[in-house]
């Protein structure tokens, strides 16, 4: 048999952990779920664009390095290349295939909704996989996942077994000082376009590109600690631009300590349902 026959073979047996989404939040998921032993793959959906690169595997989809916590995200479209990315030690599956058309390669063991879409509606996840977890606003549990994850400042982390999770409360965590003023966000739908990257600093009011032909100019002095990719589609009112006040010291590049919060909570909940689970079967009780 080939090596790529015994790659597809050894793919199909093992337990697999999916996360939609490859934001940073996403991203700290995806390492602590291989740290855990599941090899995993991160589906892209590009609502809203992810702005925080430094810290996720996003740049993956383009071919370009992205490495979170000592693992690499590799870029797969194929299930021969599923399978080889999965495979490699302290890496990373990084696919632009949508969720149905990657579940239609193999099923998942663990299906985690990391996309934090505040505004959008969340459809019903539950039996996709033999665990499903949301994490952030948008989740019911028992209606669109099995167990939920709190993303909101002030439950950042929580694990939710019952009832839904917080709305979000439109307050900006404070960085360096700085709350909401930090960001800049699209006015309408359209294509942003700008030549910046993560960790540049910039001045208050410097060009850091355009949206739909709208200058969009930098809020404060300081780093830049997210910008949307160039030649993004971004719908209105979802951030484009992040400055960060602080020092370069603070860091542009690997998890931070709120995602890897919501990544211990998720590998928790991840946990606990699969408990619940192996007690329900134990007792030959309908699993809901």
């Amino acid at each position: 048999m080939s090596k790529a026959g015994q790659s597809l073979i050894a793919f199909q047996s093992r337990r697999l952990a999916v996360v939609m989404g490859t934001n940073e939040i996403a991203s700290a998921i995806a390492v602590a779920l291989i740290r855990a032993g599941y090899p995993t793959v991160m589906s892209h959906d590009p609502h809203p664009p992810v702005i925080r690169r430094g810290m996720a595997f996003h740049d993956a989809l383009f071919d370009d390095h992205a490495e979170v916590g000592g693992i690499v995200g590799r870029r797969a479209e194929t299930l021969l290349e599923i399978a080889s990315a999965t495979a490699r030690t302290k890496s990373v599956a990084v696919t632009p295939l949508s969720l149905t058309d990657l579940l239609a390669l193999r099923a998942a063991d663990v299906l985690v909704d990391a996309r934090i879409q505040k505004n959008r509606m969340t459809p019903d996840f539950r039996g996709l996989a033999r665990i499903t977890v949301g994490v952030g606003p948008k989740f019911v549990v028992g209606e669109n996942c099995d167990i939920a994850v709190e993303t909101r400042p002030d439950h950042v982390g929580d694990v939710v077994r019952k009832g839904r999770t917080s709305d979000p409360d439109g307050v900006s965590r404070l960085l360096g000082g700085a709350g909401s003023e930090r960001f800049v966000y699209s006015e309408r739908a359209g294509v942003w376009r700008t030549p910046v990257d993560i960790g540049m600093w910039s001045p208050k009011g410097f060009l850091i590109g355009r949206h739909e032909d709208v200058p969009v100019f930098a809020p404060m002095d300081g780093h830049i600690r997210g910008v949307a990719r160039d030649s993004a589609f971004a719908p209105a009112g979802v951030k484009l631009v992040e400055i960060d006040p602080r020092t370069r010291g603070a860091g542009f590049r690997d998890a931070d300590e709120c995602s890897r919060v919501i990544a211990s909570a998720t590998m928790k909940a991840v946990r606990i349902e699969a408990a619940r689970r192996e007690a329900l079967a134990g007792f030959n009780i309908p699993i809901a």
